[in-house]
C-alpha cells in the first residue's frame, strides 16, 4: 500500500455494505482513520471486523437530521476532525409513474436528496481545511430509463448539489466531487426487496446495455474513490468520476 490517506480521518455513510464497504476497506488499509454508518447495527459490527484496523460504526440514519451531531461529535472525540466524507447512504426504489405513492416518493427523497444535503451541511464545522467530500452518484442521472423517474431524479440532484457546494466551498478549501457508478456487483437490488428472478433481470439488463458487457466491482469503485479522497485529484472539484463499463457515452 501507498498511504495515500495516512493519519486522515474519513467518514463513509452507508459503510455497512456494498461499494461503501469496500471503501471502507481501502481506506483504512491506505493509512485512514475510518468511521463508518448505517441503520442496522448487526451489519455495522460484522462490517467492522471485516475493515480491522481500528475503525469504528456508528448506527445513524440519514432522514434524521438529529442524528448528525452526535455522529459527528462522538468522530471528532475519537479521530478528531474529518478530512474525507463518503456521501454515500441511497436506496434504489424503481416502480411505473402510476405505481409511484407519496410514502415511496417521501423515502427516496428524504434519503438519496435531503439526507445527502444535511450529511454535507451538518458536517462543515467538523471538516479539517483541506477537506475532501464525495457524493455517490449514479450514471443514471443523466439518462432516461422505465421506471426510475423518482430514484433517477435523485441522482441528478445530487449531481446539481455536488456542482453547488463545490462552487459555495472551494473559498473554504474544501473540495466537492462525485463519483458515478453503472452496474455494480452489490446486493443493492436484494436490499430494496427484489424478488430473486426481478434481482436477476436486472443485472442482466444492465450487463447487456453496458459496452463492457460485465458489472463492475465493489473494488474498482472503492479505487475512485481513492482518488477523489487523496492528493491525487488535489486539481479536482465539481468534477463528475464516471466508472460505468461505458454505460452512460457510448
Amino acid at each position: 500500500m501507498s498511504f495515500k490517506l495516512k493519519n486522515k480521518v474519513a467518514v463513509i455513510t452507508g459503510g455497512n455494505s456494498g461499494i461503501g464497504l469496500g471503501t471502507a476497506k481501502l481506506f483504512a488499509a491506505e493509512g485512514a482513520k475510518v468511521t463508518i454508518t448505517g441503520r442496522n447495527a448487526a451489519t455495522i459490527e460484522t462490517a467492522i471486523t471485516e475493515i480491522g484496523y481500528d475503525a469504528i460504526g456508528i448506527v445513524s440514519d440519514v432522514i434524521n437530521i438529529n442524528s448528525f451531531e452526535p455522529l459527528y461529535e462522538r468522530v471528532k472525540d475519537t479521530f478528531g476532525k474529518i478530512d474525507v466524507l463518503v456521501v454515500n447512504a441511497g436506496i434504489v426504489s424503481l416502480s411505473p409513474i402510476e405505481g409511484v405513492t407519496e410514502e415511496m416518493f417521501d423515502q427516496v427523497i428524504d434519503i438519496n436528496y435531503k439526507g445527502v444535503f444535511f450529511t454535507v451541511q451538518k458536517a462543515l464545522p467538523y471538516l479539517n481545511n483541506g477537506a475532501s467530500i464525495i457524493i455517490t452518484s449514479s450514471t443514471v442521472a443523466n439518462k432516461g430509463l422505465s421506471g426510475g423517474s423518482v430514484y433517477l431524479s435523485t441522482k441528478a440532484a445530487e449531481r446539481a448539489l455536488v456542482r453547488a457546494f463545490a462552487a459555495e466551498l472551494v473559498g473554504k478549501n474544501i473540495r466537492v466531487n462525485a463519483l458515478s457508478p453503472g452496474s455494480i456487483d452489490t446486493p443493492i437490488f436484494k436490499k430494496a426487496g427484489f424478488a430473486q428472478e426481478q434481482e436477476d433481470e436486472m443485472n442482466n439488463f444492465f450487463v447487456s446495455v453496458t459496452p463492457m458487457k460485465r458489472a463492475g466491482t465493489v473494488e474498482e469503485m472503492a479505487k475512485g474513490f481513492l482518488f477523489l479522497a487523496s492528493d491525487d485529484s488535489s486539481y479536482m472539484t465539481g468534477g463528475d468520476l464516471l466508472l460505468d463499463g461505458g454505460f452512460r457515452d457510448l
